[in-house]
């Protein structure tokens, strides 16, 4: 006999990995910016944050990327069982999923540097990253869109939907448009999509169930 309760939404649980991808998020954003700060012999208003993971620090902020990596797949396992069922999807989970592994790759693997011959090491690199990149990005798009479906989150949809949006555009503009400084236009797009991920992050981890 079908059970109505498996279907509905498991608030508590959705609630804890709220708590767990909020943590990790806030671990990634500190560590970031500490080691940005530390690192006095690079610039970043030019250099992007893959060159931190390398030297003095850098396995503070591949750890760091580890964190990230768990905190997205906590994210989208958390939506999905947040959402009710019929009105959820588990492609916004898988991507989260698939974008954590790229910035796993992306950590582990060094970057190519200026001035130095390109590596298959980097190219595995800059093809992980921006793995990474879409797939966030994607997600975001489709995990907005579902919260329409959904009464109890559909007031959620317009702010998530238009910053992930934003942050969309901000990875395509990135890619195609160099009119900035290299490392401050990456860091503009990384702060518009750690803002949608805290965002989701803290409704995730004040659900309650309707």
């Amino acid at each position: 006999m079908h059970n109505p309760e498996s279907t509905r939404p498991n608030a508590a649980t959705s609630r804890t990995l709220g708590h767990l991808a909020l943590v990790g998020l806030l671990l990634f954003g500190i560590v970031a910016v500490t080691v940005q700060v530390l690192r006095n012999d690079l610039n970043w208003i030019d250099a992007p944050l893959s060159f931190y993971l390398l030297d003095a620090y850098g396995h503070w902020l591949q750890a760091a990327y580890v964190v990230l990596a768990l905190a997205l797949a906590s994210l989208g396992a958390g939506y999905y069982v947040a959402l009710r069922h019929g009105r959820r999807s588990a492609a916004p989970w898988l991507l989260f999923v698939c974008a954590g592994a790229g910035l796993c790759v992306t950590a582990l693997a060094h970057s190519n540097l200026p001035g130095h011959a390109p590596t298959l090491e980097g190219f595995v690199h800059g093809v992980a990253a921006q793995t990474a990149f879409l797939c966030v990005s994607v997600a975001m798009l489709l995990q907005s869109w579902w919260l329409r479906t959904d009464p109890h989150w559909r007031p959620r949809f317009a702010p998530a939907f238009t910053l992930a949006l934003a942050g969309f555009a901000g990875i395509w503009t990135d890619a195609l448009w160099h009119g900035m400084p290299r490392g401050l236009e990456q860091r503009l797009v990384i702060a518009l999509i750690l803002a949608w991920l805290l965002l989701a992050a803290n409704w995730l981890r004040r659900h309650r169930a309707a």
